[in-house]
């Protein structure tokens, strides 16, 4: 099942259920993928596709709490969590601290990466590789946390 097939029966159960975060996210997250589809670029809405559309979405609740704590508003900042909850539901899991670092070295290794300046040729391996696997910002920390210890 394609993520859009699990987002129109997901609607359906969020409607039946009455539950409005959840109801209000699967809307977003269908709305994202109609928007993609009519964008007229002719693209397939492939599993990358569908990674980088829900990455988009997860990253602008990230934002949107930390802005919304600063300004003493937790009580949006709470429905933000919520809605960040359900999408990341829709992910790929995340990989801990560890685990990526153990991926960044094993992609290292693969592409002979030992110093700083090959920060250039590993970082983009590596994004590629965990692409919606973890955020961009972790990995590049996992990159020059493995580059700086050799």
């Amino acid at each position: 099942m394609n993520l859009k097939e699990k987002i129109d029966n997901d609607l359906k159960e969020a409607m039946k259920s009455g539950d409005k975060v959840r109801l209000n996210t699967v809307r977003s997250i269908r709305a994202l993928i109609l928007e993609f589809e009519k964008s007229g670029a002719g693209k397939e809405l492939d599993e990358e596709a569908e990674i980088k559309l829900l990455s988009s979405a997860a990253k602008k609740r990230k934002e949107s709490i930390e802005q919304y704590r600063k300004a003493g508003r937790d009580d949006l900042a709470d429905t933000e969590e919520a809605e960040l909850k359900i999408i990341m539901s829709y992910l790929p899991e995340q990989l801990t601290g560890g685990e990526l670092e153990k991926k960044v070295r094993e992609i290292a290794r693969e592409i002979g990466a030992k110093t700083k300046e090959d920060f250039p040729k590993l970082m983009p391996a590596a994004m590629k590789q965990l692409k919606g696997k973890a955020e961009g910002k972790a990995v590049r920390e996992a990159v020059e946390k493995v580059l700086s210890e050799k």
